[in-house]
């Protein structure tokens, strides 16, 4: 893949449309010809950015996010135990842009994200250049981390037009596996970190009132993945193996939507790859606050299956590997 350009937006006021293996430091639709025909109180609403951590251990996974959607903010974690097979902890709550929530328009590099709410605190920042400090205070759970990106294959940014109506243009930035120190306490219990890993999704667009997609994320130091079906098209679809960064092509998502805990099939049209997902618990939320609404049920499990770097390639065996997968339908 070919390096960042320098702006999301061209000169001629389009979308820097591409798949890219880099870090960007702005992400700044205001070039954007389409967006400049459209109101100032239509890009207020429309515009959407949130940071999402997860983070994978034989014992656990855990998954966060802070969401500033322009008319209100929300941030959520949970934490879900893999012996028990239960989420011991399930915490979110809405609050208000900028009062309660803070976002800046780095995706990584110079990241900060602020989430401040009665009896919580969720804080992610950039700190020097290979390290992100990771903070989580919420009932139940404690979180302190360090995030090392100095060994990390390339992060993948993606650029693209929306493909559902009324949305305009979408970045993203998605990491492979990464290293992590720090200590977890959480319901009585503690756990040192330097056997999990984190991966981070920071996203950034101008995008439609009604979005939905299909997602499914799971890496470990050889292996990983992300794969999106929905408004972003095939855009971000990408495969890392052994510290390689290869573009996947559309992926397809076969599950049973009415039983999320029933087995998934993953695979992508250019035949790299073709996973089985075996779930093993979930979060879900369904709220419809007559504005705004949303369906989301994300999975945790193990992908099995096979991937590879070309057509011609050998397959590669994939065992166990631990990740999630998302159905999600949002009003917003």
């Amino acid at each position: 893949m070919p390096s960042p350009p320098p702006q999301v937006v061209n000169v001629d006021g389009s979308p820097a449309s591409g798949r890219y293996a880099g870090c960007m430091e702005r992400i700044d639709w205001q070039g954007l010809t389409a967006a400049q025909q459209r109101s100032s109180l239509w890009r207020r609403l429309h515009h959407k950015r949130w940071q999402y951590v997860g983070i994978s251990h034989e014992a656990f996974f855990i998954g966060l996010a802070i969401v500033d959607v322009g008319w209100t903010c929300t941030a959520f974690a949970y934490f879900f135990d893999r012996r028990s097979r239960q989420l011991l902890v399930d915490w979110s709550q809405d609050g208000l842009p900028s009062l309660q929530c803070q976002m800046s328009d780095a995706p990584v590099l110079g990241a900060k994200a602020h989430f401040k709410g009665l009896g919580a605190k969720l804080d992610l920042q950039h700190v020097d250049l290979n390290r992100m400090a990771l903070n989580v205070q919420i009932p139940g759970l404690q979180l302190q981390a360090e995030i090392d990106m100095a060994q990390a294959a390339p992060l993948l940014l993606a650029i693209g037009p929306i493909e559902q109506g009324g949305g305009l243009a979408h970045a993203t930035q998605k990491s492979s596996a990464l290293a992590l120190s720090g200590r977890l306490h959480v319901k009585g219990q503690s756990y040192a970190l330097d056997d999990a890993t984190a991966c981070l999704d920071a996203s950034n667009g101008l995008l439609s009132r009604h979005t939905d997609w299909r997602w499914a994320s799971a890496h470990r130091a050889d292996v990983g993945f992300n794969l999106q079906s929905g408004y972003f098209g095939a855009n971000e679809n990408a495969l890392w193996l052994d510290g390689q960064l290869i573009p996947l092509g559309a992926a397809h998502f076969e599950f049973d939507a009415q039983q999320p805990l029933s087995p998934w099939r993953v695979w992508t049209a250019d035949g790299l790859l073709d996973l089985q997902f075996t779930p093993e618990g979930a979060r879900q939320q369904d709220r419809n606050l007559l504005i705004a609404a949303s369906h989301y049920v994300q999975p945790i499990g193990c992908f099995s299956g096979w991937v590879k770097s070309s057509v011609n390639a050998a397959t590669k065996r994939v065992e166990q590997l631990l990740g999630v997968t998302e159905d999600h339908r949002s009003t917003w």
